[in-house]
């Protein structure tokens, strides 16, 4: 068995979210670039878990099936928006559109909208294919509302925007360490990490 986690992204971020949050696991994190691996998928599925699967299932057929292969899809969900614009986070305006005029967007589509009706949540699915070919999912969320303006300059996408009551902070004021222990991304990667210790892939050589 192989011992590398080849994560369906292209986005060095979320790659070094993923290697800091599984790091103790012992397995190589390696982004499809690092294995050469060059896709154009298109991510047409409903829901954040089809289009994660969608990713893994097409990267791990290029691959020789000795590696796991994981990938993500997540999303903002603004609930005064219609939980806009979800599954569409990413593509969102275009998807060439830079987070700052995205995340301008939205706060001028709450203009005057209340802190009680600027909830909203990031959420992520995480799906893997594993070298027998079985496939999994899990998701996770956080909960918050949406700020006044964009703070913090750590973190990527909509973190500047998205503001954690509890924390008094946005998720891009969090270090990444800190960040990684709260964010939807970090809790669908431990529950996907709990899952692959069941089947033995971690915690046993």
């Amino acid at each position: 068995m192989g011992k590398r986690i080849i994560f369906a992204t292209g986005n060095e971020g979320k790659v070094r979210e993923v290697r800091m949050i599984l790091e103790d696991t012992g397995w190589e994190i390696l982004s499809m670039k690092d294995v050469g691996v060059s896709l154009d998928i298109v991510e047409d599925g409903k829901t954040y878990e089809e289009n994660a699967l969608i990713k893994a299932k097409a990267v791990a057929e290029a691959l020789d099936g000795e590696d796991i292969v994981m990938a993500d899809d997540s999303g903002l969900e603004v609930d005064y928006l219609n939980k806009e614009p979800g599954v569409y986070s990413a593509r969102y305006m275009g998807e060439d559109t830079p987070y700052s005029i995205k995340n301008h967007n939205i706060i001028q589509r709450l203009e005057g909208v209340p802190d009680e009706l600027r909830t909203a949540r990031f959420v992520c699915a995480i799906a893997a294919v594993l070298p027998d070919g079985e496939q999994l999912t899990v998701r996770g969320v956080i909960e918050g509302r949406i700020g006044y303006e964009e703070k913090g300059e750590h973190g990527f996408g909509y973190d500047p925007i998205f503001y954690v009551p509890e924390l008094g902070v946005t998720t891009a004021e969090l270090l990444e360490k800190d960040k990684n222990l709260i964010s939807h991304r970090g809790r669908a990667l431990m529950l996907m990490k709990e899952e692959l210790k069941n089947r033995a892939y971690f915690g046993r050589q």
